[in-house]
């Protein structure tokens, strides 16, 4: 039975012979046995634990560039494993979000301000919906449609829209919202640094199962 590594000293030499002992070449055999299936564990937790940490960096660079609060961003951001738990994938919606969502709305008596925004002339109220929003008449003198991006009375600026159906004949409104168009060209930053990420946590990963199988730790 081996007994492991050793070595042996002549008056002109000293021998050193490298082998695992039975015990940790019994561990080799069992670890290869079940290879595929640690290194199936090993890949599944280390995507998990990647869509996490991205998702909290994601949220947390948006939210400071932007001037949103962070769990409004993170509302936006969903993981989830693709087909077979060979993958994962992490879901940004980039559409406009609601500017009453991005801080702690204020009114005044003249208009709603709000993370650093200021809206004149709108009021914070439940018009449509189950929450109160920013709004303001499109009649008003305050309203400019160059500041409501994506709506159907005008092109340009960054802060918020129009809704057919939050409109009515009589008192049409627009509703204000917070484009994220400025986060696209972030994308290949993001996915670079997760490719990364996910390299250094699969390794840690793989180095857990074959540790676990070598005695490094209690077996679970």
């Amino acid at each position: 039975m081996s007994a492991g590594s050793y070595y042996k000293q002549s008056a002109r030499e000293g021998m050193i012979t490298l082998q695992p002992s039975a015990t940790d070449l019994q561990a080799f055999k069992d670890f290869a046995n079940v290879v595929p299936k640690a290194a199936a564990a090993a890949q599944r937790r280390a995507i998990n634990k990647t869509l996490r940490w991205l998702r909290k960096e994601i949220a947390s660079a948006v939210g400071r560039e932007e001037r949103i609060a962070v769990s409004a961003v993170r509302q936006r951001l969903r993981a989830y494993p693709t087909k077979g738990s060979e993958g994962g994938k992490l879901w940004f919606g980039i559409n406009p979000i609601e500017a009453s969502r991005t801080g702690r709305p204020r009114q005044t008596r003249t208009g709603v301000s709000v993370a650093g925004r200021r809206y004149q002339g709108a009021f914070f109220k439940r018009v449509y919906g189950g929450r109160a929003d920013i709004w303001i008449r499109t009649h008003s003198k305050h309203f400019d449609a160059a500041n409501y991006p994506h709506s159907d009375v005008g092109k340009g600026g960054r802060t918020g829209w129009i809704s057919e159906s939050e409109n009515d004949s009589r008192y049409p409104l627009a509703k204000a919202k917070v484009s994220l168009d400025e986060v696209r060209p972030h994308f290949e930053k993001w996915v670079k640094r997760a490719d990364q990420r996910l390299l250094e946590v699969l390794r840690q990963e793989l180095n857990y199962e074959l540790q676990k199988y070598l005695g490094g730790i209690k077996r679970v």
